[in-house]
């Protein structure tokens, strides 16, 4: 598909002014990884660019690549459509998806952000203990610096990347810094247009940004943050489902190599690879490559699809 989303205006993130007088404070005179910061942004500019979409069918490619989330590619071109009627930035509401560990859900939001052409930021939730890793520390406190979601802004090409949470119901830690409490204000327009990082301290506009949380529970989840998403029940791939991800995956790496291997694999492998989960096909492809090569082959076989090195895990064989 030729490239769907190729209209981009600047927009205003923060003001350089209010960084420039934030310089000139007495905290970042004392603290010489904010005065750095401050310096970054001023010589970045506050601007960057906007994605407008430019017609509905840039995400139809998702039918084909992630056949179990068709509600949710139905819902986003919906969201296009009405961006492309205003000549707007792409917006939508923030998305859970939710289902088992395996169904490709952060390959999903990852092949999302590129048919939308704009930037990805990828931020696993299990691993935060405290807010602090999303709005920044307090410059006050030792080894202090911006959260993930500042420096997204600050450093990324773009107001409006794709924000993957992954995991949120596995966000943890001490109550006093809930990681999740961040995005009370974070999810609403309204709140996010006035973005204060605490270690940066200044106003960003954070209210572009596009969130895409995944989840395997939704019953530790706080209610008020559930009632901000779409949330969405992804079920596993049927069998014809997840034959079209194993080709899907199959051309993308091949699309992104030149390896000599034929642009569709046997219908032989494509079967033995549809019997594992989505998020094990491009493992067990890349495996499958390096077999082929060493065995002076420049094609796939089934028994190239190695189910048995999947971490010590038992593979899932049929649907």
């Amino acid at each position: 598909m030729d490239a769907a989303i190729p209209l981009a205006d600047l927009q205003s993130i923060y003001s350089v002014a209010d960084v420039g007088r934030a310089r000139e404070d007495g905290a970042a005179r004392r603290n010489e990884g904010l005065k750095s910061w401050y310096d970054r942004m001023c010589e970045l500019g506050g601007s960057r660019y906007i994605i407008k979409p430019s017609t509905a069918s840039a995400v139809d490619d998702l039918y084909d690549a992630s056949p179990n989330f068709a509600r949710v590619v139905d819902d986003l071109r919906k969201y296009l459509a009405l961006a492309v009627a205003g000549n707007e930035a792409v917006q939508f509401t923030p998305m859970l998806l939710l289902g088992e560990p395996g169904l490709g859900k952060t390959y999903f939001a990852k092949k999302l952000a590129q048919a939308l052409s704009t930037g990805f930021e990828f931020v696993s939730m299990s691993s935060l203990t405290a807010g602090w890793v999303l709005t920044g520390a307090s410059a006050q406190w030792h080894n202090a610096r911006p959260g993930k979601v500042a420096q997204t802004l600050i450093e990324g090409e773009y107001a409006n990347p794709v924000v993957v949470l992954d995991e949120v119901d596995k966000a943890g830690g001490d109550a006093r810094y809930d990681p999740i409490g961040a995005l009370y204000s974070l999810l609403e327009p309204d709140t996010a247009s006035h973005f204060k990082d605490e270690f940066i301290d200044v106003d960003m506009d954070a209210s572009h940004i596009l969130w895409v949380a995944t989840a395997n529970d939704e019953s530790v989840i706080p209610e008020p943050i559930l009632n901000r998403m779409n949330v969405y029940s992804i079920d596993r791939p049927d069998a014809e489902g997840s034959r079209r991800i194993a080709l899907a995956v199959y051309r993308e790496i091949l699309d992104a190599h030149n390896w000599p291997f034929p642009a569709e694999p046997s219908e032989s492998v494509v079967d033995r690879l549809a019997s594992v989960p989505p998020r094990d096909m491009r493992k067990l492809l890349l495996d499958a490559f390096g077999t082929a090569q060493l065995a002076n082959r420049d094609y796939l076989v089934p028994e190239d699809i190695d189910a048995k090195k999947l971490c010590g895990r038992r593979a899932r064989v049929g649907f």
